[in-house]
């Protein structure tokens, strides 16, 4: 084990109490070891168990696969080095390990899906490792436990990063088997909070250097870094809505790229058009310009020409534009402006938005502001509103921007579909010192 570095108190504890718990969870900020220490845990379980059968699972099999069977050079492959091969079983993705009691198989599953649960029922489970087990389907958690019941020696390990305080997994799983602990000795839950200060492979001077990158206030940096269960509320872009002013210019500086987001909107939201510019190296994201029609689309061929009309005067202005982004959903619609744009003449390469998640995009646009390289042209009232009126939806158990039409969302949409292809090369930008 000599890759591994060593271990700090909290750490051992942990696959020390693991040897008698039925049931491991560790929860925490990325980066915070406790995938690696989780599956350290469960590879010792499985290479002393009775059982010859054992699951690995994720929210898909890659996920499994990348960090159960990998998990940076750290999982199942190492801890089996010499006595491991990946193969089949019954024609599902599996590895095969040697221990001193004989061979073990260890099946591959995604659990992400409703569905997922039928990938493993008819087994039966020695041990089971779930990755991210809050990200996974219910239906396929409670499978889990049921197939590991006639187990010789019944051994559970969940790994995952926060979520909303009223999350189904902490009010159908954990909270349980909290109170359990409590009523009954020797219960057999083991719990364990990690985060990044217990993950010694990483250099005190690249964790300054991490955590230099977060605004200390925000749910991120609550979520990711302290690993604390932080319920969404009130402003989804409070450095904005505080103070709008700092974001907000009247003149756009060279853009090295242009890309249009199109949201064609529905029902009772309207179809919004962002000019998105990006300045060299990919320092700041800048909204240049926006078109926002009211209501319910009524004439896609107007909409069309209107998109059309857009993105000609905005070449003119901005030579660098090249691309245009539509939300996917819509492939008629799409259709019908990649028609109107080779009508036109408009050298413009027209593709799907890649829909990336909400949570993500915002996210993005929340850290570009907190290092000031996100921008507003004066003249883009809608969008000044939208970043200025959206609001968290505090009813949801998940990260979910308020979509009640009580404000106008639509703009935050379209400049997301803009510049949501480049999310790596704004991430990858440093400052020149």
């Amino acid at each position: 084990m000599s890759k591994l570095k060593p271990f700090n108190a909290k750490q051992v504890a942990f696959i020390k109490r693991s040897r008698t718990s039925w049931f491991n969870v560790a929860e925490g900020g990325k980066r915070g070891s406790k995938n690696i220490v989780n599956t350290l845990a469960w590879c010792i379980e499985v290479d002393n168990h009775d059982d010859d059968l054992h699951l690995a699972a994720g929210v898909s099999v890659a996920s499994a696969k990348l960090n159960i069977i990998d998990s940076n050079g750290l999982g199942v492959r190492y801890y089996f080095a010499g006595r491991y091969r990946a193969g089949k079983y019954e024609g599902r993705d599996c590895v095969y390990v040697d221990t001193p009691k004989g061979q073990k198989v260890i099946l591959i599953s995604g659990g992400g899906k409703k569905g997922d649960e039928k990938l493993i029922k008819g087994n039966s489970y020695g041990t089971a490792l779930i990755t991210e087990s809050n990200e996974c389907h219910p239906d396929f958690i409670k499978e889990v436990f049921d197939r590991t019941i006639s187990s010789s020696d019944r051994k559970i390990f969940h790994d995952l990063n926060p979520k909303p305080p009223k999350h189904w997994y902490y009010a159908d799983v954990l909270d349980f088997h909290f109170k359990q602990q409590k009523k009954i000795k020797n219960y057999g839950f083991n719990y364990e909070h990690f985060t990044i200060a217990d993950n010694s492979s990483i250099p005190d001077a690249v964790k300054r250097q991490i955590l230099s990158t977060y605004d200390t206030e925000s749910i991120w940096f609550k979520r990711d870094i302290l690993g604390l269960r932080i319920a969404a509320e009130g402003a989804v872009y409070p450095l904005f809505a505080n103070n709008p002013k700092n974001f907000i210019i009247k003149t756009a500086p060279p853009i090295m790229l242009g890309s249009v987001g199109v949201d064609f909107g529905g029902n009772k939201s309207g179809q919004s058009f962002s000019l998105v510019g990006f300045t060299p190296r990919y320092a700041k994201k800048i909204i240049l310009d926006e078109e926002y029609r009211k209501g319910a689309l009524d004439n896609p061929a107007t909409l069309a020409a209107a998109f059309s009309s857009f993105v000609q005067r905005n070449i003119r202005t901005y030579p660098a534009l090249k691309y245009a982004f539509a939300d996917s959903a819509e492939q008629v619609l799409i259709r019908g402006l990649a028609a109107e744009l080779k009508k036109d003449k408009v050298p413009l390469l027209l593709r799907n938005s890649l829909k990336l998640p909400i949570i993500d995009r915002i996210r993005m646009d929340n850290l570009l502001l907190s290092q000031g390289r996100l921008e507003i042209m004066e003249h883009c009232k809608y969008t000044q509103d939208a970043f200025a009126e959206a609001l968290w939806d505090d009813k949801a158990d998940e990260d979910k921007r308020l979509d009640d039409f009580t404000s106008n969302i639509d703009p935050l949409d379209s400049q997301e579909y803009g510049s949501e292809a480049f999310v790596g090369q704004l991430n990858s930008y440093k400052a020149v010192a």
